[in-house]
């Protein structure tokens, strides 16, 4: 490139106004006198002198000092039929000490015109190996190159602790062609503190966290950290090759959600990840969870957001620990048989100041109309998903957990609010699409991509939609014009099914159809049945809180809605604590309640949610068909006088297949008639009601023979024993 130097141009690198420094600085050249000359220049406040060495050589050359705030400039040969000899800068500072440097001008970029074009189509599903800070080697030279999208800002500069913060010093080179700007620094290594300041067309420098940086200061600290995490040596070889081919339509999930901070703790202090691996996955093996979901593990300011705030979505919370302390977590909880899935947030951002929002002083990562950008309900802006950056930005850092974490799952947070124009809005406070409907087409177009390229390149994957709306087609495929998600969590079945168990036993049978209701839809979705930490926050209070009746009932009640959920189509989520019985609301501050299993009620709660996973993983009946209508089948549903239900559910194999009897009054019904569809002995396999669990032991021990008597329109019935508020599960003894 040749360059001409000016005043001007020397005036604004000296005083950090340069919108292109690149331009002036580095190797450049000049023609003189009809000669072509190589002009190097460089940059470096609090020095008095600097030399240009020949890296081959080492022959040094001085410099001319241009300005005295530290410019310097020296003009060589410039041979027409060689490229640029590689050089070095010999640095003296003001207090004589001297220091050798390569200059980070003189580099090539990082981006090849592949890279280039498919950032610019929104197709570069591994940006987060080119934007961010990244270990590189170019002729023999290792240090970390810097790159951030910000098309709209005049200048940027990387400031962090190995330049004091001085925005004049490290000017990154701009890509006119998408508004991408990089710099390389030789001789930059991991742990470094940095920001970009980004100088925005009009008004003040603004500093902003690196929308890439895989780490992350502890808040309210907000630097971006450098941090090389391709180094930890994984174990899971066997998990990874098994989960290729995991299919969830026809195997257990039954999902235990945990929000790291408060599960447990000692002494009012966190645990770390690789202190929490060991005794969570003891947990978890002991209780038959098959997966882990963590409530979101990115960066985010506000703790109290319970991490659905996220500013720095590639950085794993630095509260618990370092990216590899989370790698060893999820590396032991796979060496264990656990799975892991974490809850992604690409509905929303929050405002902080070193957040994404307005990012180089425009509305860049969110829409600029407020009516489209503003998320009402929770102060937080919403993803301009019509953007190509913006939805290759959040894809790729949905690929880059699964790669680089081993992440099994993603919960994908808030999916209502990313597909509604009008979401919580009222009229006036909304834009149409532009068919004038409500749907935001932009948002079911990158969920839809999201969908597809993590199972095109992830597969055994799931992918979970927290969607609480009657939207068609969510976890189905996107060639049916569905949104491509596995698994939807079934918010309806838990609304109905919490409000009935909170009705009085005696008020029951008038609401019989919530019970029923959700049959009529259960397998127009592939759904999981939810009881998360929404059920036990704001004043709801803990799901043992919210059951009627005395202390016996209420852990009656919650005995028969965990069996209930067992047993009803669909995977399982349990937040932790419920498991147990905690007594108090959630509170993200405060350790779960463990002192409270010194109770034997307690204690048989947790026995019985144990069980619970043990009978669903052992019988194929409860987990083969969860998704489809031959796997469920009624054999009475009707009978609301007496709030009982009473159902089966079957394998794929025709003769395997459990029989559920739930009575949710506290009345023992005894010598009740069941319609069975053969013959033979039907033993009692569960009983939520025995004294092992904490119940009154009122059961069918040690099985009932069914006779040629039809009932419930099948030619066989047993006579059983109802439990109070309980439910029994039969199975037919194989001959």
């Amino acid at each position: 490139m040749r360059t001409t130097l000016t005043l001007g141009n020397l005036g604004a690198i000296v005083e950090g106004t340069h919108g292109n420094p690149s331009e002036i600085l580095g190797p450049h050249e000049v023609i003189d006198a009809g000669r072509t000359w190589l002009a190097i220049r460089a940059f470096l406040p609090d020095t008095q002198q600097v030399w240009v060495l020949d890296r081959a050589h080492g022959t040094p050359r001085p410099m001319r000092r241009l300005h005295p705030a530290g410019f310097y400039e020296a003009i060589c040969p410039c041979p027409s039929s060689e490229p640029p000899r590689p050089y070095r800068l010999r640095v003296a500072d003001t207090s004589g000490n001297m220091s050798t440097m390569d200059d980070p001008y003189a580099f090539p970029t990082f981006f090849t015109d592949y890279d280039l074009y498919l950032l610019g189509q929104g197709r570069h599903y591994r940006s987060f190996e080119k934007l961010g800070a990244h270990r590189r080697v170019v002729d023999g030279v290792a240090g970390i190159n810097f790159a951030v999208w910000a098309p709209n800002a005049s200048r940027v500069s990387v400031v962090g602790d190995f330049n004091q913060w001085d925005g004049r010093r490290h000017a990154l080179r701009k890509h006119h062609s998408n508004g991408l700007w990089e710099i390389f620094l030789p001789g930059l290594d991991d742990g470094h503190l940095y920001k970009y300041r980004i100088h925005p067309r009009a008004g003040e420098a603004i500093e902003k966290a690196d929308p890439y940086a895989f780490r992350s200061e502890v808040p309210p600290k907000s630097a971006s950290i450098i941090a090389d995490i391709d180094q930890y040596v994984w174990s899971d070889q066997n998990w990874m090759q098994q989960r290729a081919s995991f299919d969830f339509h026809q195997q257990p999930v039954s999902v235990y959600e945990v929000h790291l901070g408060s599960w447990k703790q000692r002494d009012g202090q966190w645990f770390g990840y690789r202190e929490m691996a060991p005794r969570l996955v003891e947990y978890c093996l002991e209780m038959g969870f098959t997966h882990i979901e963590l409530l979101p593990v990115s960066e985010h300011p506000f703790y109290g957001s319970w991490g659905y705030q996220p500013t720095s979505y590639f950085s794993v919370t630095g509260r618990y620990g370092t990216p590899e302390d989370f790698m060893y977590f999820v590396d032991h909880c796979h060496q264990h048989g656990i799975g892991v899935i974490i809850d992604w947030v690409p509905a929303h951002f929050p405002k902080d100041g070193h957040g994404l929002r307005r990012f180089d002083g425009s509305a860049l990562y969110e829409h600029d109309d407020p009516r489209r950008g503003e998320h009402p309900d929770w102060g937080t802006m919403c993803f301009n998903y019509g953007r190509n950056e913006v939805h290759n930005f959040l894809i790729s850092n949905a690929l880059f957990w699964l790669e680089k974490y081993h992440i099994d799952g993603l919960r994908v947070d808030a999916v209502a609010s990313m597909l509604y124009l009008d979401y919580s809005r009222g009229e006036g406070q909304w834009l149409p699409n532009q068919h004038g409907g409500r749907e935001n087409l932009e948002a079911v177009a990158m969920l839809q991509e999201f969908n597809r390229a993590v199972h095109s390149q992830f597969p055994g994957v799931m992918t979970i939609a927290e969607e609480s709306t009657a939207w068609t087609g969510v976890s189905r495929p996107t060639d049916q014009g569905g949104l491509g998600f596995d698994i939807k969590w079934n918010m309806g079945w838990m609304n109905d099914t919490l409000g009935y168990m909170q009705h009085e036993p005696i008020h029951r049978k008038y609401h019989h159809n919530e019970l029923t209701f959700s049959i009529l839809y259960a397998f127009t979705e592939n759904f999981a049945l939810p009881l998360s930490h929404d059920e036990v926050v704001h004043g709801k209070g803990s799901l043992i809180g919210q059951m009627p009746g005395d202390l016996w009932q209420k852990f009656a009640n919650l005995r028969l809605l965990y069996s209930y959920m067992w047993t009803h189509p669909g995977k399982k989520l349990l937040f932790m604590g419920g498991e147990f019985g905690q007594w108090n609301e959630w509170n993200h501050d405060a350790p779960l309640q463990w002192e409270l299993l010194q109770w034997d009620s307690h204690q048989g709660l947790k026995r019985l949610v144990s069980d619970l996973n043990r009978l669903y993983r052992q019988q194929p009946a409860l987990h083969q068909q969860e998704f489809i209508y031959p796997g469920f089948e009624w054999i009475d549903c009707h009978n609301h006088e007496d709030s009982i239900l009473i159902y089966m559910r079957r394998a794929k194999e025709p003769d395997d297949f459990v029989l559920v009897c739930c009575n949710f009054t506290p009345v023992v019904r005894h010598d009740h008639v069941v319609g069975v569809p053969c013959e033979g002995l039907y033993d009692e396999i569960f009983n939520s009601d025995s004294e092992y669990y904490g119940g009154s032991n009122v059961g069918n021990h040690p099985g009932r023979e069914a006779r040629p008597v039809g009932c419930h329109d099948r030619p066989y019935s047993i006579h059983v024993t109802l439990p109070p508020l309980g439910v029994t599960v039969f199975r037919r003894r194989s001959s």
